[in-house]
């Protein structure tokens, strides 16, 4: 399994991580082709910088008049500080802007823009989510509709270069997912556009919720709403330094440059040597997100029509138990399955859907065989089996409803002839690929001996 590994022992900002991604190999036509695709009248500064002597890829945002900012000039770098939507002030940080902000942009307007670009498609979902966190972060602090929340630092031109440039050069890379260290956030306290607020600033804190967080006594902020937002819509598991095979090294640069202490992000890409503890599809375990409650009073159209929702909302698994309630009432348990990131809006479909008026949240660990998807050709055309193991053999084995839902009811054979044939083709093909296995070791064997 290949991983990015990001190392925030200086925290994380958006300007930090292109330049980590442009150090680690990102090209920067590409970084350059995505800013222009925009269409927001940006473009990008690249250059090499000393952090306490470690050189580091610096990227700034030259944003013209057209841009969020006036400026005297037709070209201005912008200097990359910390970020945070309402806010009004540039006081924190290290170079101000002498041009002061004419407008917000609204979520909606956001996703327009983003929508618009000529981005892969995974890439373009890492940014919109990356703007939906900052949005719902800022619309719960706030406690306000998010679609009311207008953006300002972080909706300006370079944020949305940051974020949109990110997705895709993390795109780029072709990991399989991200690792991250825990995130010294930094210390003191940061100017918002409703007052003087310690670090880490609300909106930080807020996506940064059960994340490993720590100050080293740095009395600066050193993550940013957009970097916490990043790490978030990368879906990054949280680790100390993993057992693998560095292939790739970049380090990014921050703006600030303190004495004897790197201002820099570090990036580390290669092949994990134990995959299994952090593949989504094949780890030895996970922490889950249980949410319960108990309904007496809801109709089974309306819990069906919940139990769909939640599970194209992203949902691990959703279930109903019968439960006996109050007064011998027959009612249901109605119990949910999801990651920390998604719970809440697990727990908004809950309230706004469904009767009731509480839920129980927990934090459960998972074990999980490792899984693995094999295509399989038959008679009717390709079938997906779904493929779990443990310590290296096969437990179980099984046909893709859907695939074989599809070919029975255009080819009108029955669902099961099509699962019975994937089965028996799925098995011939594991004895034809261990028949291959053998023969190719005894063809090493073979060679070596007459080297020998």
């Amino acid at each position: 399994m290949r991983i990015a590994y990001l190392e925030c022992f200086s925290g994380i900002s958006g300007d930090m991580m292109l330049g980590a991604l442009l150090h680690a190999g990102v090209s920067e036509e590409l970084l350059k082709r995505t800013v222009a695709s925009l269409n927001i009248g940006a473009q990008l500064h690249i250059g090499r910088v000393d952090r306490s002597g470690i050189s580091a890829t610096k990227v700034d945002v030259l944003m013209s008049p057209r841009a969020e900012h006036s400026h005297d000039h037709q070209l201005e770098p912008h200097s990359h500080g910390h970020d945070h939507p309402h806010q009004h002030s540039h006081a924190h940080h290290e170079a101000t802007h002498e041009g002061k902000h004419q407008h917000g942009r609204s979520l909606s307007a956001i996703r327009e823009i983003i929508a618009n670009s000529d981005i892969p498609e995974s890439a373009r979902d890492t940014a919109i989510r990356a703007f939906e966190l900052l949005g719902e972060a800022e619309s719960g602090i706030h406690n306000v509709p998010i679609e009311s929340i207008h953006f300002h630092e972080v909706g300006a031109v370079d944020a949305i270069v940051d974020i949109v440039c990110a997705a895709v050069g993390c795109h780029a890379l072709g990991v399989d997912g991200f690792v991250c260290s825990p995130l010294n956030v930094g210390g003191g306290t940061v100017k918002c556009g409703h007052g003087e607020f310690p670090v880490p600033a609300p909106a930080t804190l807020a996506l940064l919720k059960d994340a490993p967080v720590y100050s080293s006594g740095v009395k600066a902020e050193l993550v940013t709403p957009t970097g916490a937002a990043l790490i978030r819509a990368l879906d990054c598991r949280f680790s100390d330094f993993p057992k693998m095979k560095v292939e790739q090294i970049g380090y990014g640069a921050g703006t600030r440059n303190p004495s004897g202490n790197p201002n820099v992000l570090r990036i580390s890409v290669g092949e994990l040597v134990e995959a299994e503890q952090y593949s989504s599809k094949s780890e030895a375990y996970e922490t889950v997100t249980v949410l319960e409650t108990t309904i007496d009073d809801l109709t089974p159209q309306v819990m069906g029509y919940v139990t769909e929702r939640l599970l194209a909302e992203g949902a691990f698994d959703v279930f109903v138990t019968p439960a006996q309630m109050k007064k011998n009432r027959p009612g249901s348990l109605l119990t949910v399955l999801c990651d920390q990131q998604n719970a809440q809006r697990m727990r908004e479909i809950m309230f706004t859907e469904t009767t009731t008026i509480g839920i129980r949240t927990r934090q459960e660990r998972r074990d999980c065989l490792r899984r693995e998807i094999v295509p399989v050709g038959t008679q009717w055309g390709m079938v997906r089996i779904k493929e779990s193991s443990f310590n290296g053999a096969v437990t179980n084995f099984s046909p893709e409803y859907e695939d074989c839902r599809q070919i029975a009811e255009a080819n009108g054979v029955p669902l099961k002839q099509v699962q019975q044939e994937t089965i028996a083709e799925y098995l011939e093909q594991r004895k034809r690929d261990a028949g291959d296995a053998i023969r190719s070791r005894s063809t090493h064997s073979h060679t070596k001996s007459q080297v020998a």
